[in-house]
This record gives C-alpha cells, structure tokens and sequence, in this order.
C-alpha cells in the first residue's frame, strides 16, 4: 500500500475546503440524492460524496458504506485529488500497487473505485464524488460521462451553500447595525426631547414676561426660536415613528371593524371635528395589523389637513379588497402635489419645499414611515395629484 502524499498547495487547498463549513455537517438530501442515483447509474452497491480534511477523508454524504470518515492515509480519494485525469478508475485494486493490503481492500473489499475530483472556481481540489464496488468492473463511457456531469452539479451546491453561508453571515450583521442605528436614532431623539422641551417652555415664558419691553427685532428672534424648537420637534418625533415600525410589524394581527377603526382616527387626527370626513367602505370588515393600519392613515390625514388652504378642506377614506389585498385610499380637496415631486415625496427627508398652512415646513419622515410600513406588510402605495384640485394616496396590504 502507498499512502497519499498532500498536493504542494495542501495548506491553501485546506483552507478552501474549510471556508465551506462542510466538515462534520449532517447529511442532507440533496446530496444523498446524487449519490443514490451515481449508484443507480454506476450499478455499484456504494457512491460517496468526500471532503479530504487535514488527516481524515470525510464523508459528506454515504450512499451503500455508512461511516461518517476514514482516514486520509488509506483514502482512494486522496490519491485521486493528486490524479490529473478527469476521472481516476481502480478497476482492481487488489492489483493495484497503491492499494494492495490497504484496510479497504482487505476488510471491506473495496475492489473497485471510480472517482472525480470536486474541483472549486479557484481550482482547489476539495475532495470527490466517486463510486466502489465489491469485484472488478468496468465503466462505460456514458456511466463516467455521468459521473464527471454530477460531479460538477456537486462543486455547484458547494459554491451555493457557501454564497448561502455568506449571506445568513451578513443578514446576521446588518440585522445587528439595523437595531443598533435604530437604537441609537431612538435613544438620540429621546434624549433631545427633554432640553428641547425645557427651550420651548423657557422661551414662552421669557415672551410672557418681556414681549412687551422687546425691540422689533429681539421680538422677531424669539418667533424664530419657537418655530426652529417646533420644526426640531417634528424631526425628532417623526424619526422616533420611522424607528418604530420595525417595532409595529411584529404586531399580531386582528379583526378590525371599519366603522369604529375611523371613529378612533377621528379622535386621534380630527380632536377638533371640524373638518369633514367622509367613508366609502366596500367592505365592513378586514384582518390585518390595526396599529399599523392606523399610523398609516392618521398621518395621511394629517397631511391631507396641513396642506389645505381651502376654507372648507373634506377628507374621503375608501376602504374595500380584492382576492389578494385590502385596498385603502385617502382623498382630499388640498392644494395638491407638484407632478416633479410626486416621485420623490416618498423618499427620507424629501420634502416639496412647501410650508404647511401653519408656516411649517414638512420634515420629509412622516410619508417614508408611511411607505416602510406599508411595504413591510406585502403592500405598494401610490398618489395621484392635482395642483389646487387635490390628492388621492391609494395603498394596498396583502390578505
């Protein structure tokens, strides 16, 4: 018996065949398909799949011989990762001066051997797809056709089950920077809320006691002030609700009645009642996520409501389905949306560059918050927009 020497490259060929993280896995059958049927097609009673390890052969899947590894001293495939033939083939291996009283031969009458080399984009060799038999044999030229055609298919799931391996690593790490920046931006806009609250009261307290004494000027800093503190608001508060909707889709879902889902957005969005608001419902009822249903169609509201000047602004909620979805829409007589914005309004911090009819300009959150949750429940939404006329925002959420 003659041992098989390492490659001149082992150290490089070795770190390949551990960067696939296939040693010592559990069987799996997609592999155990392929060698099941090279043993149909060989007609050879055992077809194995090998990774050639540090000093052990082992045995990614085992179809006729159930061991798990041997070692790489006796392994045919060690031999045949150093072959520079397409396909190595031991017709006898008891004549054979590499194999003659090797533990295979004798104790498990390994006779015959039929092995490719399962080769890597870089041209490592990792190890083999091959096929034994218990006497002297012969393959045709169509069984090696089919042995070398499968063993490419193999080298394949290799790659993808390494591309796989590669991508749940960088799911895991953009999952854990996600919740980090989500953290952060949410402990960020907490912590400022407090001394932003402090300059809001202290400066309206300061305009209380002073206002009249104010030169024009010093008047006009302290009106800047609170509008720059309230603009700081939305920010924060719109960021804390774009943090959140991560938070609001692992919400269970529920039965939600749609009459009495708009009297509660009309206690939220409309305290004053008095604007109208109309509902066109199809349906009665529907299943789905109630908060977030709710932070979509308040903030539409609110934003049906900022941006109308009209003396008499009217609101009209559609609410009906298909096979598929749960169709909403929200519909207002405002001033309606520039067609060069409609594609951007959608976007983080995009705004039209159009003060609401308080004074304020929009942060450019609330609709990105809005389309976020809507995609995250299997959704799209859209507008459609007349200057002066008004506008239509129609969304879906899937069944």
């Amino acid at each position: 018996m003659i041992e098989p020497k390492f490659p001149e490259n082992e150290y490089e060929r070795q770190h390949a065949v551990e960067s696939y993280g296939l040693l010592d896995s559990l069987p799996e059958e997609i592999y155990d398909s392929i060698t099941e049927t090279m043993s149909y097609v060989a007609k050879t009673p055992i077809s194995l799949i090998t990774l050639l390890d540090n000093d052990r052969n082992f045995i990614k899947s085992n179809f006729g011989f159930q061991i798990s590894e041997s070692p790489r001293a006796i392994s045919f495939c060690g031999h045949t990762i150093l072959n520079d033939a397409d396909v190595m083939v031991i017709e006898d291996a008891r004549e054979d001066e590499r194999f003659k009283d090797n533990p295979l031969v004798k104790d498990h009458n390994a006779i015959f051997y039929a092995g490719v080399s399962l080769t890597n984009p870089q041209g490592f060799k990792l190890g083999t797809l091959c096929v034994y038999d218990n006497k002297p044999k012969k393959l045709d030229g169509a069984q090696i056709n089919a042995l070398k055609a499968m063993s490419k298919q193999v080298s394949y799931l290799f790659e993808q089950h390494k591309q796989n391996k590669k991508l749940a690593i960088l799911k895991s790490e953009l999952e854990v920077r996600y919740a980090e920046l989500n953290g952060f931006a949410s402990i960020v806009s907490h912590d400022l809320k407090s001394p932003l609250a402090n300059i809001e009261s202290l400066t309206e307290l300061l305009e209380d006691e002073i206002y009249n004494s104010l030169n024009s000027d010093s008047k006009d800093y302290i009106k800047y002030i609170k509008s720059s503190s309230k603009a700081l608001k939305g920010y924060i508060d719109g960021m804390l609700n774009y943090c959140k909707t991560d938070f609001l889709v692992k919400q269970n879902k529920e039965s939600i009645k749609v009459k009495q889902l708009i009297k509660e957005i009309k206690t939220i969005a409309l305290p004053k009642n008095d604007i109208k608001l109309h509902l066109k419902n199809t349906i009665d009822e529907f299943y789905a996520n109630k908060r977030i249903i709710k932070q979509i169609l308040i903030n539409l509201i609110t934003n049906a409501i900022k941006y109308n000047a009209k003396a008499n602004p009217e609101i009209e909620i559609a609410v009906n389905e298909s096979k598929d979805y749960y169709k909403f829409s929200v519909k207002d007589n405002g001033n309606g949306i520039p067609e060069d914005k409609i594609d951007l309004i959608f976007n983080l911090f995009a705004t039209v560059g159009e003060k609401d009819k308080y004074g304020n300009l929009g942060t450019g959150i609330g609709l990105a918050t809005v389309k976020k949750l809507v995609k995250n429940q299997g959704g799209e939404i859209c507008v459609e927009s007349n200057i002066g006329v008004g506008s239509i925002f129609a969304f879906t959420i899937k069944k």
